[in-house]
């Protein structure tokens, strides 16, 4: 049987490096967010992650055949380099969100990676001009320096859990003896729709975090080429899910009585 494999395509040597993720989630934040800093800061791609708990199908994508996975990138950086871990889904079976968590974090480990950042969204039902930034920490971190960046890490009361890779990550990290922090961003959470304006409150955080210069001004533009990917996908995952449920669904029915 197939496992959750990463699939390393060179072994950069990587100084202090801290890994932010941003897979496809709410609003598509953390996809979006992080998908554009891969495109701006020229990353360098260096594994690539495929998991039987993906979603069964292959896309045609530019005339081409796609399969699903996650794509880590690195980006040398002054103070300290940069993993970025983008991708076409998170799994679809909660036994698969933490065998993939376990597979990143324990290549995350291998390479010497101490801290971990997770993009995602918190959707509140309305729409925001000014959207705020979230976030939660693990008990071996501290919120002190980071408050300073204009995070709201009062959110107690307000977020009760975080489903998904965004939360996962960070919550096994301290398993790998890495650091762990969560920003969500302030969306509407409405489904199937990219949320631009939360994806760069986001950008503008983790630009101060990391000491980065990013050009913000293509946002748009690349938005709304990575829409089109993203809606056709969650489209087509949307008839895979009804398909499995059906065929979960005919299985019960055989043996009933």
């Amino acid at each position: 049987m197939l496992e959750t494999r990463i699939l390393e395509e060179k072994k950069p040597k990587l100084k202090n490096p801290v890994c932010i993720v941003g897979l496809p989630g709410i609003g598509n934040i953390g996809r979006i967010a992080v998908g554009y800093m891969v495109h701006e800061l020229k990353a360098k791609k260096f594994a690539e992650l495929y998991s039987p708990y993906f979603f069964p199908f292959v896309m045609i994508h530019n005339n081409k055949i796609h399969t699903l996975r996650n794509e880590f990138y690195y980006v040398k950086n002054k103070e300290q380099d940069l993993i970025l871990l983008i991708g076409d889904c998170q799994t679809y079976d909660p036994k698969g969100h933490y065998e993939v968590a376990g597979k990143i974090l324990e290549f995350l480990q291998s390479i010497g990676c101490k801290q971990i950042v997770t993009v995602g969204g918190f959707g509140t039902g309305h729409v925001s001009e000014k959207p705020t930034v979230y976030g939660s920490i693990t008990e071996n971190e501290t919120t002190k320096n980071y408050k300073k960046l204009g995070i709201n890490f009062d959110i107690s009361g307000q977020i009760g859990t975080i489903v998904g890779a965004s939360g996962l990550l960070v919550g096994m990290s301290k398993l790998y003896d890495i650091k762990g922090m969560v920003l969500l961003g302030e969306t509407t959470g409405f489904p199937i729709i990219t949320d631009p304006t939360a994806a760069e409150a986001v950008l503008n955080i983790l630009k101060k975090m990391l000491k980065l210069k990013i050009d913000l001004s293509k946002l748009d533009e690349k938005v709304k080429a990575m829409h089109d990917f993203i809606k056709k996908l969650e489209s087509i995952q949307k008839q895979a899910m009804e398909q499995l449920g059906k065929e979960k669904k005919s299985e019960e029915l055989k043996y009933i009585g």
